[in-house]
């Protein structure tokens, strides 16, 4: 599988996928201004994941903001993540925040209720 990597700009986050170093990353701000189109090869590339994933994968999130289009995507996200480990595998959910930012903490305690997943909560 070939590695995903996306830069971050003003408006969205960055991406580091690669299965070869079991390293699952996304950071920055997210406000891309169409977020299918911005997130779809993100989710190609983990669904294609999902096929032959590694036994144990863990994601980190760094997220500093995320508009409402976006929150939808990281759901579906963390959906595919759901599906990797009802195939037997295991997932981790690293969810980083700052510790002044109330509202990231509990974006992630909320995404953390939808799916059943481990997440840790890691203050950065």
């Amino acid at each position: 599988m070939e590695r995903l990597e996306i830069e971050k700009s003003d408006y969205t986050p960055y991406v580091i996928f690669d299965k070869s170093k079991n390293l699952l990353e996304l950071g920055g701000r997210s406000l891309p201004e169409n977020a299918i189109e911005f997130y779809n090869p993100i989710i190609g590339w983990l669904i294609e994941y999902s096929e032959k994933p590694n036994a144990k994968t863990i994601f980190d999130i760094k997220l500093e903001y995320f508009n409402t289009p976006s929150s939808k995507k990281i759901l579906d996200i963390l959906t595919i993540m759901e599906e990797i480990q009802r195939s037997g595998k295991d997932v981790i959910i690293n969810w980083y925040y700052d510790i002044e930012d109330k509202d990231m903490i509990d974006a992630g305690k909320e995404f953390a209720e939808f799916v059943e997943l481990k997440f840790n909560f890691i203050n950065s």
